[in-house]
């Protein structure tokens, strides 16, 4: 459960994040960072089991039948990759509160709870045992990072660059989720540890591999991806410091050196993968070179780095895998403390351009001291970790002159650079007068980028002691002739003499680095991408343009259009038709489908809306009575409701409608309507006809009444939604309520119903803020009856008729939607028939008062209605899952009361009610949208005429 626990501890901080900040400023980050070092302790506390080889698993069912779980496990190349992610996630998190002070930003909270969910995802990441979980965190890691590179969401730069990184990313991402998939079938399974334990073969396997390096090389920005990164530093310098240092760009890395073991000697991973790494790295530490921005700088460094780390991951042999493991603890621990230093250096003088830079040596010494160890480590000076990883790559690579000869250059710009960041940085530059510091850094500021700097050096002179760490994660690559255990000191070898030359010649470029011209490479993947990006937007408004002419009609018509060529076209060529055909099954069926079909016909040729409207209806009456003849009264029952509720909604729209329709569609468009009408109809039950002639398998549904006994009811319908099919019924109610939300903002525009209360003089109680209140009229006030709201309406707007309807049936209507709801388990009824009676009931209300009769007939705003009801919906379908592993596990109670006699509950009621309350809140949405705020803007046009 330890793994477990780890990834939900991020969530809970980060569902906290905002108000912990909010709440204690900026050293809510401090509380914040207790969370990533809870779990680096964890992470050593479990690290000598796993080194001797019992990793930390756990595991649960997801979707079996697909060989789908949610399993997570650390063996040692996770558990030094939580060392990363958990580790430097704890001190940049520290260094948050001493960056942001000073400088207050509204979205900082927002900011915080982002960044431990980013933290989140990425451990989850590198825990994950299952390609598609994998996929999963992949993909929450590519939002989170675009959330936070997008920070100053009000500077173009940062938007771009943040629209850019999602875009690169997440196309990978696709990509590579189309190789889990190729490999998951290949192997049987998406479990990682038994594909890597008995890696698959076959035709499809190289394709999948090749999909997966899409996703790994786009994600660490490798060539021809790697131009997203630079891009990314729009961000704030902490974001820099762990997503492109420490955690996002890892995840490729991360994923190379999983799949390494088992796939390295299949093509094309070897060959891809060293060629972009390769490439990567000369073209990063090339362009850092010329860079004068500080952060820029380190991010071409990156992506030079993050290509070397892709060679020796990817490389297949045991030396290389051991060297890219060092490599990988010395860049997160080197490129995180320094951009951290280039965070106090902005802070301290206001610029990170290097030209305006003078003197910070003597100004800011202790700044200096952490940022030379940690470009001495960078640069593979010993005796800091840097160096021992990079003396184990020149060994490992021994015998292949084109990789080790694109190390030894990309090495070389590598100390070029890292000399010119701490010359640009701190050296004192003639003719330039000693840059002002404003505020030099206090020790808690610089204290997170020395402890990185200073772990460079702890694990240089400790190297050896790494060996034992990597050996189960090394072990699984085959031995090769250059395999040496890291150390500070082999002696006198050829690696140490590529060492020397390397820093020999990368001084030389550092004090030539004026000469090293700044071509643009032949092939500029940035430039590429933008062309691309605006094919795609012409491509796009020229679709637009063409196909979205604004014209419902015209929509509906292409999609019957490709109904009928496809399907239809299917069925004419010969479909696969029933020999035994009944016409009917009970003899009042053919007048009900005559009448249905009559009123299709009619809705479709009649020149008048509410004549279409009422045609409409009638058709569904029809469709619900066919309910009602073959045995399905539940069914018919909430068709019944539903047909009635959506013509009180057309009919409230249609006033502010003209009454009849376009001339156009009248004198012939309507013709051509009911010909697609009539063999749109024709095709979809042709599709049913042939679909129930080839049907080999007995249908689920022939279980259905022993699961509804097991139940403990008789209504199949009812039991099949909230007992059997809990999980979707609870995905269905936040859809009808998205819908209204849809709905009642289309209507509203920006803001709310501002409908008043009765009793209330005050004004609205549902207004938001800074709305218009509505006072309350002085009829209403004094009116003491019951239906007060109707003395508010003029009397040509008043209905004896409703208004006697009302008083007769509001509460009989409310009796019955609670004997719907409390009954629907053994008979028709349940929660949605319920909450469709007691719309009507408020309909009822409205019609018979207006507005003002609304609001007095449920004082509950419709949000209230339906937050509530999901609330109850998910939380009781969820509780189930928590405490027996199955959605709405259902308690039975049966008890005698008095008056009441036998009494037969389940928990399942309590679900259905959760239901009821959604679709009370969505009939109440409707009536305010379409009936209540219309007449709010009858009454201001009456206003407004009557004045002019």
């Amino acid at each position: 459960m330890g793994v477990l626990l780890a990834v939900l501890a991020h969530a809970v901080a980060a569902v906290a994040g905002p108000w912990v900040v909010r709440r204690c400023g900026v050293r809510g980050f401090w509380w914040l960072a207790l969370v990533p070092a809870a779990v680096t302790v964890w992470a050593a506390v479990a690290a000598p089991g796993v080194i001797e080889g019992r990793p930390v698993v756990w595991a649960a069912g997801w979707i079996p039948e697909y060989g789908v779980s949610l399993a997570l496990r650390m063996d040692v190349l996770g558990l030094l990759m939580v060392f990363v992610v958990a580790g430097v996630g704890a001190l940049v998190l520290g260094y948050c509160a001493r960056y942001f002070a000073g400088t207050p930003h509204r979205g900082l909270g927002g900011f915080a709870g982002v960044f431990v969910a980013f933290a989140g995802a990425m451990l989850g990441l590198v825990l994950a045992d299952d390609l598609i979980l994998l996929y999963v965190f992949w993909e929450l890691t590519t939002v989170f990072s675009y959330l936070l590179i997008g920070f100053h969401a009000e500077e173009r730069n940062s938007r771009r660059a943040a629209i850019t990184a999602i875009i690169v990313t997440t196309s990978g991402g696709l990509a590579m989720l189309g190789g889990f998939v190729l490999l998951g079938a290949a192997a049987g399974t998406y479990r990682i540890s038994a594909i890597l334990a008995a890696p698959p073969a076959g035709g499809t396997v190289p394709v999948a591999l090749a999909l997966v390096l899409v996703g790994a090389l786009s994600k660490s920005a490798l060539v021809p991806f790697h131009f997203w990164l630079p891009g990314a530093m729009a961000a704030p310098t902490p974001v820099s410091a762990y997503l492109h240092a420490a955690a996002m760009v890892k995840a490729g890395v991360y994923l190379i050196a999983r799949l390494s073991p088992a796939f390295a000697d299949v093509a094309p991973w070897r060959p891809v993968v060293v060629a972009a790494g390769i490439a990567t790295m000369v073209v990063g530490a090339w362009r850092a070179l010329r860079r004068n921005d500080l952060k820029l700088m380190l991010a071409f460094g990156t992506v030079s780095q993050l290509g070397f780390l892709c060679v020796l991951l990817g490389y297949g042999t045991r030396a290389a895998a051991l060297a890219g493991l060092a490599m990988t603890m010395a860049h997160a621990a080197f490129k995180a403390a320094l951009f951290m230093v280039v965070g106090v250096i902005d802070h301290a003088t206001g610029t990170r351009d290097l030209r305006r830079l003078s003197g910070l040596r003597r100004a800011m010494p202790a700044t200096c001291a952490v940022a030379a160890l940690a470009a001495a480590s960078m640069a593979g000076l010993p005796p800091l970790i840097g160096f021992v990883g990079k003396e184990a790559a020149f060994l490992a690579l021994t015998g292949d002159p084109v990789a080790l000869g694109g190390v030894l250059a990309g090495s070389a710009l590598t100390v070029a650079y890292s000399a010119r960041f701490l010359w640009g940085a701190f050296g004192a530059k003639e003719g330039h007068a000693p840059t002002e510091v404003a505020h030099p850094p206090g020790a808690a500021f610089l204290a997170p980028a020395g402890l990185l700097a200073a772990a460079g050096l702890a694990l240089g002179a400790g190297a050896p002691a790494l060996n034992a760490f990597t050996a189960a994660y090394v072990g699984r690559y085959p031995p090769g002739p250059h395999d040496e255990p890291l150390a500070l000191w082999h002696g006198l070898t050829v690696p140490l003499a590529e060492s020397a030359l390397v820093i020999a010649a990368g001084a030389l470029l550092f004090r030539r680095w004026r000469s090293v011209p700044a071509f643009r490479f032949p092939l500029d993947a940035e430039h590429g991408y933008r062309v691309i990006m605006r094919g795609v937007d012409r491509a796009a408004d020229q679709a637009t343009r063409f196909t979205q002419r604004g014209s419902l009609p015209v929509y509906l018509r292409s999609i019957l259009l490709a109904l009928l060529l496809l399907p239809g076209g299917a069925l004419v060529s010969g479909g696969p038709w029933p020999h035994d055909v009944r016409p009917w099954q009970v003899p009042a069926e053919p007048a009900v489908v005559a009448l249905v079909c009559a009123a299709a016909l009619a809705a479709v040729l009649q020149p008048r809306r509410l004549g279409a409207v009422v045609c409409a209806g009638v058709a569904g009456t029809g469709t619900a009575t066919l309910y009602v003849l073959y045995g399905a009264p539940d069914l018919g029952l909430t068709q019944f409701l539903t047909e009635t509720v959506t013509l009180v909604a057309f009919v409230l729209v249609l006033r502010r409608l003209p009454a009849r329709f376009g001339e156009r569609q009248v004198a012939g468009i309507r013709v051509v309507n009911a010909l697609f009408a009539v063999a749109a109809g024709l095709v979809v039950a042709g599709v049913a006809l042939a679909a129930v002639s080839v049907r080999t398998a007995v249908p689920e549904s022939a279980l259905y009444p022993q699961a509804a006994e097991r139940a403990g009811g008789t209504n199949i319908v009812n039991i099949a939604l909230v007992d059997l099919r809990a999980w979707d019924t609870m995905g269905e109610s936040a859809v009808l309520l998205v819908a209204a939300v849809g709905v009642v903002g289309l209507i509203y525009g920006r803001r709310r119903p501002t409908l008043p209360r009765v009793g209330d003089a005050t004004g609205p109680v549902w207004a938001i803020p800074g709305a218009p209140r509505i006072e309350e009229p002085e009829a209403v006030r004094d009116a003491a009856t019951w239906l007060r709201g109707a003395e508010t309406l003029s009397p040509e707007r008043r209905s004896i008729l409703f208004e006697v309807a009302a008083r007769l049936l509001f509460h009989p209507m409310l009796v019955l939607s609670a004997y719907l709801l409390f009954s629907g388990h053994g008979s028709p009824g349940g929660g949605f028939a319920a909450g469709l009676v007691t719309g009507l009931a408020l309909t009822m209300r409205y019609l018979a008062g207006g507005r003002y009769e609304l609001a007095e007939a449920l004082p509950l705003g419709p949000g209230v209605c339906q937050g509530i009801g999901l609330a109850v919906v998910a939380g009781i379908g969820l509780a189930g899952l928590a405490i027996s592993g199955e959605v709405l596990r259902q308690a039975v109670l049966d008890a005698r009361l008095p008056l009441l006699g036998e009494v037969h509950f389940t928990t399942s009621t309590i679900f259905d009610a959760g239901v009821y309350l959604v679709v009370v809140g969505v009939v109440l949405d409707i009536l305010r949208a379409m009936g209540a705020e219309l007449d709010r803007r009858v009454e201001r046009e009456h206003e407004e005429v009557a004045t002019a």
